[in-house]
């Protein structure tokens, strides 16, 4: 009788009375031991990943592709033309990367040290700043065109830039950083967006992406992400009063033109926790990723906004640097590291979440997250996903 009952409970549950089982996870390392994985996938499942090798202060970014996620990538490919302009340290101010119309690969970092261009003049310190670089891949597919800086109009470069295309041509690079005449510290920082409409041909002057003066903290990253629908979108952190280290959104439906912002999730500290987002979008919905106070969340982006919030299950403490994906089933996967440090590596953790935003199962982890690093999730045309670390 009680088995009966319990059959019967679960038929009424599982309404066919079967239950697909949970999406497997795969973990890859990452080429030449590369850091700091950034990955783009096409509509078909092509892979396209961006790492970093060499000193953190001063290294390289490489580019390979995949036919689809797990399969074996092209021979590494360097995108910045001046040896030892790219940087890693901080863990937030790698490449980012984004494919574009007809599936060219762009590509934005910040510049170290010894980057060319030098970023213009910063009149606090009297000395040319790092700059805001791009690049993107030759119209034949052969190698990256010259690196160029995209500052012309702003100084004081500091946590990590961000690049997103469309289909239409339409490419935007956007960081945070000051104007002539902005408050002192943190306060007079905001999110700036250079745009180009024809393919990463040509730039347009940065602009202000949002007039609020909300700050943005200075050693933190950004996000920034086209939808398929056409929006643009993008995350960052906000430095009001030095203490409000809230989470905002922006978006703009008239390919940059104009944006509006809506709060997301608030934080009051004294500090700059170099946090960084992410975004994943999968039939028409769009996720986004981010940490709060040692925790990590994710939450759809609805009407230009984020839903509740999807906080990761146990204790949040030191887990950072989320990275989200999302298969055709609506099942989500979100990825962070835990006991990273500057300096200090650590491991990477894992969980599934259904389309309700409950767990699937356990909480996943894995040793061997390097110094400056995190993972990149992508998910696969079956349903299942690959973390890349």
């Amino acid at each position: 009788m009680v088995s009966r009952i319990v059959r019967l409970s679960w038929l009424v549950l599982t309404g066919l009375g079967a239950v697909a089982p949970p999406p497997a996870v795969t973990r890859l390392r990452v080429p030449e031991g590369g850091i700091q994985p950034q990955v783009a996938e096409e509509r078909d499942g092509g892979i396209h990943m961006l790492y970093f090798l060499g000193d953190p202060k001063g290294g390289d970014l490489y580019y390979v592709r995949a036919k689809a996620a797990g399969e074996a990538f092209s021979r590494p490919m360097r995108v910045n033309s001046q040896p030892g302009s790219a940087v890693a340290i901080g863990t937030i101010r790698g490449g980012q990367i984004a494919l574009g119309k007809g599936g060219r690969v762009h590509v934005a970092w910040n510049g170290s040290n010894s980057a060319l261009p030098q970023g213009p003049v910063n009149p606090e310190s009297g000395k040319p700043g790092n700059p805001m670089l791009y690049a993107r891949l030759n119209d034949e597919g052969t190698a990256f065109e010259p690196q160029r800086n995209l500052m012309s109009r702003t100084f004081g470069l500091d946590g990590g830039g961000t690049v997103a295309a469309d289909a239409d041509g339409n490419v935007y690079v956007a960081w945070h950083g000051k104007g002539m005449g902005a408050a002192k510290g943190e306060a007079g920082r905001q999110v700036w967006v250079a745009e180009s409409h024809d393919g990463g041909k040509t730039f347009r002057p940065e602009g202000q992406a949002w007039k609020a003066q909300t700050g943005a903290c200075g050693c933190c990253g950004m996000a920034m992400f086209g939808t398929r629908e056409g929006t643009l979108l993008a995350l960052y952190r906000s430095a009001t009063e030095e203490v409000h280290r809230d989470i905002y959104l922006l978006a703009s439906e008239d390919k940059g033109k104009s944006f509006h912002g809506s709060l997301v999730q608030r934080w009051e500290i004294n500090a700059c926790p170099m946090s960084s987002m992410s975004f994943a979008e999968n039939r028409g919905t769009t996720v986004a990723a981010w940490e709060t106070g040692g925790q990590v969340f994710y939450g759809e982006v609805s009407a230009d906004k984020v839903a509740k919030p999807v906080g990761a299950p146990g204790e949040g403490k030191g887990r950072k640097h989320p990275r989200v994906a999302r298969n055709a089933r609506g099942e989500t996967l979100l990825a962070w590291t835990e006991g990273t440090g500057w300096q200090r590596g650590g491991s990477l953790a894992w969980q599934l979440f259904d389309p309700s935003g409950n767990p699937i199962g356990e909480k996943g982890g894995a040793a061997g997250v390097p110094a400056w690093s995190f993972g990149s999730v992508v998910a696969r045309g079956d349903g299942t996903f690959v973390i890349y670390y």
